[in-house]
């Protein structure tokens, strides 16, 4: 029973959906300072604090979503809802997980600090009213995305690039329409007002105007990605001329980083296939970690960049 008891508290933490905290890293990764100990250090912190704060984020969030989410085919399973742990056991861990987040946050730097104070702020305005409005709901989600790149560099105090945070603005906006069109998708054989019941921002979206947004901010990932491979410091392979015909040397000084733009292409491919062919995407990490060719796909890329990186030269 007591067994049972920790793996409900488990799954309303939701730890799978840690792994989008992996954002923060960002700004050192592609500033080359990922082995750098102090400013890895600050970001391991961030990493954890954001990891505990989403966490308490989802347990509010299903609180006030209790009745809504036993009216959902999935959602009715969620520890709340399936009444697996008591509310009050379930909002002290949450206050206890918040109280901790801004302790920790405190000591990172005081634009950390202030970050996810503004991100707590944020979300429990998602959870109160601001996920009942159609198309404000979407910033938020991918606001969400975009304040932990933002949280990465302001722990480490390196900054990224511009047509970078292009791509993560763009890439944010795309996850997050997919999680809203594959809800409505879920939910297609219901009545408009099951639907609006369930999530009333939802009632206001159609199958047409999310393809559309879909089509918009996944082409619009793949142009600012490729732009800010494009137009990063050039990466140049360190092999004497020596072994090398003349013109070799020359040909390798190219901005090979434009190589990780395949993956980022199949990557989108993939996950346009997952949303409209196996109607997955409601939870991005869900379908991360369940689609092995996506999954191989982020994994060779991140490889590909750190190698690129790190052991080619910058």
């Amino acid at each position: 029973m007591k067994k049972k008891k920790l793996l409900s508290l488990l799954k309303l933490l939701r730890p799978k959906q840690w792994i989008k905290n992996f954002a923060v890293f960002s700004a050192i990764v592609f500033n080359g300072e990922l082995f750098d100990p102090d400013p890895l250090r600050k970001v391991l912190i961030a990493f954890f604090v954001f990891c505990a704060l989403s966490s308490a984020i989802y347990v509010i969030n299903d609180f006030f979503d209790i009745e809504k989410d036993r009216l959902h085919p999935f959602k009715k399973f969620r520890p709340l809802a399936n009444k697996d742990v008591s509310i009050p056991l379930a909002l002290s861990l949450a206050a206890i997980l918040i109280a901790a987040s801004f302790a920790v946050g405190f000591y990172v730097t005081p634009m950390f600090f202030f970050l996810i104070i503004f991100y707590v702020i944020l979300q429990f305005s998602y959870s109160l009213f601001l996920k009942h409005i159609a198309v404000a709901d979407i910033l938020i989600i991918a606001s969400g995305y975009i304040l932990r790149v933002y949280a990465g560099e302001f722990a480490s105090g390196f900054h990224i690039s511009v047509w970078l945070l292009l791509t993560v603005i763009s890439l944010s906006l795309f996850l997050a329409v997919g999680k809203r069109r594959c809800e409505l998708t879920l939910l297609s054989g219901s009545t408009s007002s099951a639907i609006k019941a369930t999530r009333k921002s939802l009632s206001h979206y159609s199958e047409r105007l999310l393809d559309v947004y879909a089509s918009m901010f996944a082409t619009s990932t793949f142009i600012s990605y490729s732009l800010f491979t494009f137009l990063e410091n050039s990466v140049n392979v360190r092999i004497s001329s020596i072994f090398l015909p003349d013109f070799l040397p020359t040909f390798f000084q190219r901005k090979w980083l434009m190589i990780t733009i395949i993956p980022v292409v199949y990557g989108i491919m993939r996950y346009l296939q997952d949303i409209y062919e196996k109607h997955e995407g409601e939870s991005p990490e869900k379908v991360l970690l369940s689609d092995m060719p996506l999954l191989g796909t982020v994994i060779i890329w991140a490889l590909t960049v750190i190698g690129l990186v790190y052991f080619v030269g910058a």
